[in-house]
């Protein structure tokens, strides 16, 4: 070869990225165990942002990477879910809510995991700790500062400032709701100066009978804990909010898009972006040990003004004033 063809190509060659080349390679596999939109078959809003944050960095699916998607609800597709993707042996997983993190990490010891949107994963046993997670799981936790649930029963109290009794309704099999009522419920009332009665759904049947029995103990207002179940039937709740004219407050952003009266919580699309940097530094070959469990940097305050005024609520400036964004 001449010499001006030489440098010609190891200069070209020396401009390629490093996502090029891996693209021209097998492409890795992920395995996804989402919430899902509720049907079975499709993500929901904020997962697929972690798509979006894939391509970002290069992942395209069909091109450089293969993805296989099971989903954790309804509740008892969970173990079918988890043994289809172990036996897919997958590069690496990706894993949605508490319970279902705990079922994958009780399945494999070997293949890394990245969780989202788990609120304890210290307390659940999924780590050693916060900047060292050992093991082969890490991710995105929903920790946040102290009285975080404190804050959520406040703002609905700003909303219903004449509110003595406010239901919360809980998933007594999702282990941070267990810890929510343990720790922290007996102080918030006492604080805030509120009946904190709780109704309990674990299936999507018992969630007719939960509102039932909070419109029953005549409860001014309901706040609904995170949970998997309840994000996939953020319709049906908004209906029974409605029909039992209970104002409600929820963690997901887009229950306010679908009629839900305030959401105040993290920002789980930004949670999902995240998640899809630890697979990109995972796939680059990152000691996953050097990875530490990230927590919230982002929180939303969401006000749909329709709901409020259906409602006969009138919603306080200094409340709209800290809104993030208002739906009318």
């Amino acid at each position: 070869m001449k010499r001006r063809e030489f440098i010609a190509a190891a200069s070209a060659a020396l401009l390629v990225s490093p996502r090029c080349s891996w693209a021209q390679g097998k492409p890795h596999r992920l395995g996804f165990l989402a919430v899902g939109d509720g049907s079975g078959k499709a993500l929901n809003q904020d997962e697929r942002v972690l798509l979006d944050g894939l391509r970002s960095n290069g992942w395209i699916e069909g091109r450089n990477l293969t993805i296989d998607y099971r989903f954790s609800q309804p509740r008892d597709r969970l173990p079918a879910s988890v043994a289809a993707l172990i036996a897919l042996s997958p590069d690496v997983l990706i894993v949605v809510g508490p319970q279902a993190a705990v079922a994958l990490k009780s399945a494999t010891a070997t293949i890394p995991i990245v969780f989202v949107a788990v609120g304890d994963p210290l307390g659940l046993g999924l780590v050693q700790s916060l900047s060292r997670p050992g093991g082969n799981i890490t991710g995105l936790s929903t920790i946040v500062h102290e009285g975080f649930f404190g804050k959520r029963v406040e703002i609905l109290r700003e909303l219903v400032p004449s509110a003595t009794k406010i239901a919360l309704l809980v998933n007594r099999d999702n282990p941070i709701h267990r810890a929510i009522l343990a720790n922290e419920v007996s102080s918030t009332a006492r604080n805030l100066g509120v009946d904190l009665p709780t109704v309990e759904a674990t299936t999507t049947e018992e969630l007719d009978v939960a509102f039932a029995s909070a419109a029953a103990q005549h409860a001014d207002g309901i706040v609904k804990l995170g949970d998997p179940l309840t994000a996939v039937q953020a319709p049906r709740i908004i209906a029974l909010a409605e029909k039992y004219h209970l104002p409600a407050l929820y963690l997901f952003r887009r229950n306010a898009d679908i009629g839900g009266l305030v959401v105040y919580g993290p920002d789980f699309a930004d949670l999902f972006r995240r998640a899809a940097g630890y697979v990109d530094k995972i796939l680059k070959g990152t000691n996953f040990s050097d990875l530490p469990v990230e927590r919230p940097t982002k929180f939303t305050l969401v006000i749909n003004l329709k709901t409020a005024k259906a409602l006969g609520l009138s919603v306080p400036p200094t409340l709209l004033a800290r809104a993030d964004e208002v739906v009318e």
